[in-house]
């Protein structure tokens, strides 16, 4: 029987450095240890964490080729079944990200990474383990419709994932009445962590790599028991965070996440801090940095800057924003628009002539149904300069309840003798419309290549891919760094 006696930090630090010929700092050990407070025991019996080796005490004579034997079938043993062999012999853990709260890009940084991986690796897989909006698509396997998350219907679509099928990128679907079945005993837990599993394993053995992408923050779904965190958990992921740029608020918010992600075993590869004002871009990048550094030893994978033009919507957001289609000029559908260059027409309208003319091209106007002088002034100044060869890409919203206001003939005969005069009905008052879009987040769809490119293109010159693969291909409690121990170097103490 071996007994258990307190050892001091100053001769954990000796005994490490004279097991493993490298001078360690004992003080990074348990920081990186997913369950820095519990025992060895407790951590050997943990399924996310590497397998201790042998708990018996060594002689001096020994220690050392008994490390040697242990180091080597450590690197030989994947840390978890959904783990892939490196060309280099290593294994690369799955790669999960997730946000920390809504609207913060994580879909954007999943789209960059997936960019970034797939110039490393030859196939990449991708899963949205729990999803929430789905739109219908055509499983190959299946020869079937099934619904799937719309980021995955984007990213497959986008990225030519052809050895991938649909089913097994968006097992769990959680729609509208979803919660209440499951609470009421119509859905069964276990269904849904099997049905995770299996995807996790098809698209495992047919990748080179796999890049997890959550919903919402790392708590999300944690009424059916299949939060990000937990989910992590369940594949032996390395977490990567994504929050808003800022210095308290975000730190306040990361922590709220790494606790969580802590309490289930993950391992937090690095943060993603997004939409960093430009100003402030080297204050918040040097001060994020040392922050995450000092408190949690975690690097900062990325800090990229906020680009006005991906937050901006198509027409065809405000489609779907306003459940409207275009009455012309749906030639324009990608075209997008700055939400603070939008005006509200309620001046004369030799007025709004000199507003068209002067104002940039690329303006979204607004006005009320009654306001026929304003829409035939907005279509004839189009058809001038048009015939000039001139650029015109100002877009109108004609507001106004269809119950109580109708278009006049004449203005309904002018809209379809200049069919490519974007011009957008909504049935909404003109107030109403103008606060629904301020207060609206576009997002990423298949139909927007444009923004969907240029989104990649930002984002992969902030984004460290080397480090992020150095950090998720680790065995050791401190993502090999070398000032720290391997998991059976800490053991042994």
């Amino acid at each position: 029987m071996m007994i258990q006696r307190y050892v001091s930090p100053t001769s954990k630090t000796a005994t490490l450095a004279a097991l493993t010929g490298r001078n360690i700092d004992v003080t990074k050990i348990t920081s990186h240890l997913p369950y820095s407070t519990k025992t060895s025991n407790q951590l050997q019996s943990s399924p996310n964490t590497p397998r201790f080796f042998s708990s018996q005490p060594l002689s001096s004579s020994t220690a050392t080729s008994t490390h040697d034997r242990q180091r080597t079938n450590e690197r030989r043993t994947p840390p978890t079944p959904y783990c892939i062999r490196t060309p280099n012999g290593r294994f690369q853990r799955p790669i999960y990200v997730a946000a920390t709260k809504q609207h913060v890009g994580k879909t954007s940084v999943s789209i960059a990474l997936l960019a970034g991986l797939q110039k490393r690796f030859d196939k990449v897989g991708f899963i949205k383990p729990v999803g929430q909006v789905a739109i219908p698509v055509r499983s190959s396997q299946l020869n079937e419709t099934i619904y799937v998350d719309k980021d995955v219907g984007l990213i497959k679509e986008h990225f030519g994932l052809d050895h991938l099928d649909y089913k097994d990128m968006s097992p769990v679907i959680i729609p509208r009445g979803y919660t209440k079945n499951y609470l009421d005993g119509h859905i069964c837990h276990e269904t849904q962590v099997d049905d995770i599993r299996v995807a996790f394993g098809n698209i495992r053995r047919s990748s080179d790599v796999l890049l997890c992408e959550g919903t919402g923050h790392c708590a999300v779904g944690s009424v059916v028991n299949l939060n990000n965190a937990r989910v992590a958990a369940m594949i032996g992921a390395d977490m990567v965070l994504v929050a808003n740029g800022g210095l308290g608020s975000a730190i306040d918010e990361l922590e709220l996440n790494r606790v969580l992600c802590q309490h289930h075993g993950v391992r937090l590869a690095g943060v993603i801090i997004n939409k960093v004002i430009f100003e402030k871009y080297d204050e918040t990048k040097r001060r994020i940095s040392k922050i995450l550094n000092k408190m949690w030893h975690v690097p900062l994978l990325g800090c990229v800057p906020d680009k006005p033009f991906l937050g901006c919507p198509a027409l065809a957001d405000l489609e779907k924003l306003y459940n409207s289609k275009l009455m012309c000029g749906e030639q324009h559908r990608m075209r997008h628009y700055n939400v603070s260059e939008t005006n509200l027409v309620t001046t004369s309208v030799c007025q709004f002539r000199e507003n068209l003319r002067n104002k940039p091209s690329r303006t979204l106007y607004f006005c009320h149904s009654t306001r026929d002088d304003v829409i035939l002034a907005f279509i004839a100044e189009y058809i001038r300069k048009k015939n000039l060869n001139e650029s015109f890409e100002a877009a109108l919203v004609v507001c106004g309840r269809k119950e109580k206001y109708t278009l006049s003939p004449q203005v309904l005969h002018a809209t379809k003798t200049s069919e490519d005069v974007p011009i957008l009905p909504v049935q909404l008052s003109t107030h109403q419309a103008m606060e629904v879009m301020h207060n609206f987040t576009p997002k990423l769809n298949s139909d927007d290549k444009n923004r969907v490119n240029s989104t990649i293109a930002h984002y992969n010159e902030y984004i460290d891919y080397d480090e992020l693969l150095r950090r998720t291909q680790a065995f050791n409690s401190s993502f090999d760094d070398p000032t720290s121990a391997m998991f059976a170097d800490v053991h042994r103490l």
